[in-house]
This record gives structure tokens, C-alpha cells and sequence, in this order.
């Protein structure tokens, strides 16, 4: 954002929705595809038959990340041990902090747990930690050439409907593929879903630049489920594409 408004680039990539504040300084923004963040835990957790089964809802991930305080698997699944809960969460500002925050009510800065740097870091942390709980964009939970789960990851499911159980309809962690379509179709809640944009001083004039997002809009949107991200949604795409005109 701060080169782009710079006019140092012409644009820059940004993962996360674009404040008044910067659009009052001039930021114009093309939305070019969907992320979203997801619940992690380690793939050898001993309570990973219940996290599976049971989920956590909004409420109980709000109360991990947002109270200060020690936590324990028991508290949140039933007939799990009594190990602790690691949290972890970002120690760096970034988009997927802040969707996770937005998603739970709060800001990044709001958000409890040891700090990691980096999406690598935080897969990492919890990879290494049997007991460790965070949270990913997709694209690093998910292996984008065999579309599984990265190896020591597990998705912590979201009980959508806060029924404590996990239905069919709300298991769709899957494959990277299945997450995709939840993504576009808004089974999975937004946030923590979110647009990705490329950001820019103003409305581009530059033909060139315009070129480049006409053709992300149009053919480029055939290699971004390849790229692990999800495509926009048909009207999403005309809709840009009118505001580039």
C-alpha cells in the first residue's frame, strides 16, 4: 500500500480490505480473486477424533484468541485430555491476523497467543507443537500440486451453525479443492474469507496496467485455483471489470 500510494509501483498486491483512511489518500483497488484464513492444530494432537467430530464455534474461538488466560483442550471438546492449549498467533501485521481478528470481533492487536512471524513461521509452530492451535491462509495448510493437507497440519473445523457437532455440510476441509468451493459458493463465513486486491494511486490510466487487470479479470482467472487461491464469482468479475473502464 505504501509503495502504490507512493507511486513507486504501479500496483501492489494487498490481503485485506482497503480503509477509508487509504482511500482518502487515493487508493483504488480491483479485487482479482478469494483466500481465506483457517483453525489449525497439529495433525498428531491426541484429541484430533473430537476436534474433527465437535469443531469449535465463533464463541469458542473468540474466547482462545481473546482472553488472556490459560486454556485447555477439555474445556472445548468432550472427552479430551487435560493438556493445555498453545495458542499462537501473529507477531507481524498482516492480512491474515487481521480477517482472523475481524472474524472473531476484534482487531489483530486484540489477539492473545505467542507470537510467530509469518505464515511460515505460524504452520511451523503448530506443526512442531503437538498441542499447538493457530491459524493459516490456505495456500499454506494446503499442498497445491496433490490439494491435501501439508504434513503435521489439520484444519480446526468452524460449527457454523454452533450445534456442537460437525455436520456434512460443514466438512468440507477435505481436500484444498472442497475448501474452494465453500470459499466461493459463502459456506465458509467471510471474514475470515476475503477478496485479494491489487491496489493503486487512483484509478489506473496507464493502458498497459489496465490490460493487465482486464486479462487477471477475464483469462488469468483460469490459473488461479492452480495458484491455490479461489476464483471470483461471475458477477464479482463484471463488476470489476465496469470500474475499469
Amino acid at each position: 500500500m505504501v509503495d502504490a500510494l507512493s507511486g513507486m509501483v504501479d500496483l501492489g498486491m494487498f490481503s485485506r480490505e482497503v480503509s477509508a483512511e487509504e482511500e482518502a489518500q487515493g487508493a483504488w483497488k480491483t479485487a482479482v480473486a478469494k483466500d481465506a484464513v483457517l483453525a489449525t492444530c497439529n495433525a498428531k494432537n491426541p484429541n484430533l477424533p473430537m476436534i474433527r467430530k465437535q469443531g469449535l464455534s465463533k464463541k469458542a474461538f473468540a474466547d482462545l484468541f481473546l482472553l488472556e488466560k490459560v486454556h485447555y483442550w477439555k474445556d472445548y471438546f468432550k472427552g479430551a485430555n487435560d493438556s493445555r492449549i498453545n495458542v499462537y498467533t501473529r507477531s507481524d501485521a498482516c492480512g491474515a491476523a487481521q480477517m482472523w481478528g475481524l472474524f472473531l470481533g476484534a482487531s489483530q492487536e486484540a489477539l492473545h497467543g505467542i507470537g510467530v512471524f509469518g505464515d511460515p513461521g505460524m504452520a511451523d509452530a503448530v506443526k512442531n507443537d503437538r498441542m499447538g492451535l493457530g491459524y493459516n491462509n490456505v495456500v499454506y495448510i494446503y499442498d497445491i500440486q496433490s490439494r491435501k493437507k501439508y504434513q503435521g497440519l489439520e484444519v480446526i473445523p468452524i460449527d457454523l451453525n454452533g450445534d456442537g457437532r460437525i455436520s456434512p455440510d460443514e466438512d468440507f476441509y477435505g481436500s484444498l479443492d472442497s475448501v474452494m468451493t465453500a470459499i466461493k459458493n459463502n459456506v465458509y463465513p467471510s471474514p475470515p474469507a476475503r477478496a485479494l486486491y491489487f491496489v493503486s494511486k487512483g484509478q489506473p490510466k496507464d493502458e498497459l496496467v489496465k490490460l493487465f487487470l482486464e486479462w487477471i479479470l477475464t483469462a488469468g482467472q483460469n490459473f488461479v485455483s492452480e495458484a491455490g487461491y479461489v476464483k471470483l464469482a461471475e458477477d464479482k468479475i463484471q463488476q470489476e471489470l465496469k470500474r475499469l473502464q
